[in-house]
Order: C-alpha cells, then structure tokens, then sequence
C-alpha cells in the first residue's frame, strides 16, 4: 500500500450532543455553515497498515479549500478520537472553510498496529495524512496548516522538524520539555509506558522535547503556541521555555498562556478557538505574509 492512499470514506452522522455543544458557541451565521459540515470515518495507507480517521469537509461551492491536519492527544483506547471528539475539532474547523483530516495513529481506534506507539510511528501515521490530502483534487497542497493538543502538540512539533509543507501550525498543552520533568510527573510517565523495551529513557525523552531542537523546526512555519495556566497534565511551564526557545532562535511565533485555563483549555475554549481561527485563516486560508522576527522597530 502507497502511504497516504485513502482506501475509505464512509459518511458518519454527527453526534447530536456534540453538535449541540459547538454551536452553542457560534454565531447564527456560523451555525448555519456548521450545519452543512459532513462528518466521514476514514481508513488510509501508513507504513502497511490500514490506520482509521476521520475528515471533515465544509459545505460545498468551492473548487479549493485550505486543509488542516489535526492531531489528537490522549493515549491508550480511552484517547482514540470518536465522533464526538471529531465533532468538537475537525467539524469545528471545517465550519471556518477548512478541509480536516484526523488520524487515530497505529494500534488505536480500530487501527492496524500491534501496540500504540507515543512520538515514533505515530508521528509517521500523522505525515502521511500530506500525500492524502494531496491526492483530494479538492484541496490546495499550498494553504495546509497543524493543530496539536497535549500528546498531538509534541507531535506536531515533531513534524515540523521533518518538513515545510505547513504554513502555519497551532499547538495546545503541548508537552515540550519532558527531558527535565521529573520521573513522577504525568507526562514522563505517560512516555514511559509507550517505550518499547530496551528504550534509553533519557535519549527518548530528549526526542520528545522541542526545546531541545527549536532551531530544527521550518521557519517558514509560523506557530501559535497555546497553554492554561491551570494545565495539572502538562505544566505551563513547558509552553514558556518554548517560547523563550523560539525567541532565541528567531522562530516565527506568538504565545498565549490562558489564565482559568486547564489542559485542554476549557474555561477560554472560545477565546482560544478565536484565536485559532485567527491565526489560520491570516496564514494558511489568506497566505499572509511570514511576520519579522528578531530585534526591529523603535
């Protein structure tokens, strides 16, 4: 199998109780355009197994949409992205004109995979949703941006060490220095369960953790780095080193620390989808321009 080949797509009904919780948030204008979101349960080609997904596709008209790939957090079956989590976030952004695409990464969800792997072969079942989109006659291969959350964050930032394809990518609660957390802290154990055996934990750990390679990622891709300052899974303190990593490096982004905000950002879920939306539709739906970065000005 050619990586990326999308082998099925089979249409799902949106789970009314998540329908009802996104659009209670959105304007009348918006909930009109959610309403003709589709929701499809997907299966694609990745390193010979048959991973499952899901996409969601904005209300038709246009010969070329903007496309974003989601990458989900969470591990074991309980993370695996159902449709009411695809409702929460891949509907959503379909419903702001993009094209979405979410993998359930190997060993999960119904994916072909003897064990679930956290920050390795999964980071591949993520890459390999370019050359899907890439083969959708509908969606344009240059306006493609990242969203990650918590597990999917480090991923994201994985995969922008690995390519330039994004235009702009987004990340929340996203674990960015495991390396220095100490044994006991959910994250390091969370990484510790997924190692296979025979892992060097701390040379592991130092892959896993963006700061350490910050110089590594595109620079052509502009990043959005989100975090709550209430985050008990993932301190917020992963974000702040990140973005002084940025900073020093001269990587184009913006940071936003939520106050009354928990790992997933709950208590500013509106705000921060404004602010996601923003900055996708300036730099992947609009092609802005890459901003200046370093000393300038006054």
């Amino acid at each position: 199998m050619i990586d990326g080949t999308l082998l099925d797509a089979t249409s799902v009904d949106m789970p009314q109780s998540a329908r009802n919780v996104v659009r209670r948030s959105m304007s009348e204008a918006d909930r009109m355009v959610f309403d003709g979101v589709t929701l499809h349960a997907i299966t694609y080609a990745s390193a010979n197994r048959r991973i499952k997904g899901y996409m969601a596709l904005p209300p038709g008209g246009q010969s070329s949409y903007p496309a974003v790939i989601f990458n989900r957090g969470g591990s074991t079956e309980r993370g695996a992205l159902t449709p009411e989590g695809a409702v929460m976030f891949a509907c959503q952004y379909a419903a702001w004109g993009f094209v979405c695409v979410a993998s359930n990464y190997r060993g999960l969800g119904g994916s072909e995979g003897e064990t679930e792997e956290w920050g390795a072969g999964d980071v591949d079942d993520a890459m390999n949703l370019l050359p899907l989109l890439d083969g959708l006659g509908y969606v344009d291969p240059e306006r493609i941006g990242l969203v990650g959350g918590s597990r999917g964050g480090m991923m994201a930032l994985m995969m922008l060490a690995r390519t330039d394809r994004f235009r702009a990518a987004v990340t929340f609660g996203a674990p960015t220095m495991i390396h220095a957390c100490e044994p006991t802290a959910y994250i390091r154990r969370t990484m510790q369960k997924h190692l296979p055996a025979g892992s060097v934990e701390h040379v592991e750990a130092e892959r896993r953790s963006a700061v350490l390679w910050a110089d590594r990622l595109s620079k052509t891709t502009p990043l959005l780095v989100l975090h709550g300052t209430g985050d008990r899974r993932v301190s917020p303190d992963h974000a702040l080193q990140l973005g002084l990593a940025l900073q020093h490096c001269q990587h184009p982004y913006k940071l936003i620390m939520y106050d009354n905000a928990d790992h997933v950002l709950a208590g500013r879920r509106n705000e921060s989808n404004a602010d996601i939306r923003a900055w996708l539709t300036h730099y992947v739906m609009n092609r802005g321009p890459l901003p200046r970065v370093g000393p300038h000005g006054a």
